[in-house]
């Protein structure tokens, strides 16, 4: 039996798909739904321009999505925490998951393609990989340029 589910949430179409399905599986289980969102901090080393303004930007971004998504939801009180915290997202769902002993973790699937998850890796294979608990990977929709080829 499922206490607590956490479901990673981007606002990206794959991540929606996760919570819908984090959210189903919840209900079923009787278990409680946390769900985290990561803002990225800037990467200093690449762009001389950047400023710490651009950090605040993505937190009120990230808690923007978080706003949109409760009301979506209709969830609130003891059956779903919502939380955004700054940090790399499979690091920060990976450590979010053993500090609530999570039972289970749900994240979206960006669908990029092959070479981009060679070169940059993927939140999804790095959760798998350093999870202490069960992992349930989610893909999005497929969009409209792979189905017309």
């Amino acid at each position: 039996m499922m206490h607590d589910i956490l479901a990673g949430y981007d606002g990206s179409v794959s991540a929606q798909e996760a919570v819908r399905f984090a959210k189903n599986l919840a209900e079923k289980e009787g278990a409680r739904l946390h769900i985290l969102t990561v803002a990225r901090p800037p990467d200093w080393g690449k762009l001389a321009y950047e400023r710490p303004e651009l950090l605040e930007f993505e937190k009120r971004h990230c808690q923007d999505l978080l706003t949109e998504l409760k009301g979506k939801l209709g969830l609130s009180g003891g059956t779903v925490q919502y939380e955004m915290v700054v940090g790399h997202p499979a690091k920060e769902l990976v450590l979010y998951a053993e500090r609530q002993n999570i039972d289970h973790i749900v994240v979206g699937h960006r669908g990029r393609t092959a070479f981009d998850r060679w070169l940059l890796g993927s939140v999804a294979r790095q959760v798998i990989a350093y999870a202490p608990c069960s992992v349930t990977i989610v893909r999005g929709q497929p969009d409209a340029a792979k189905d017309h080829r």
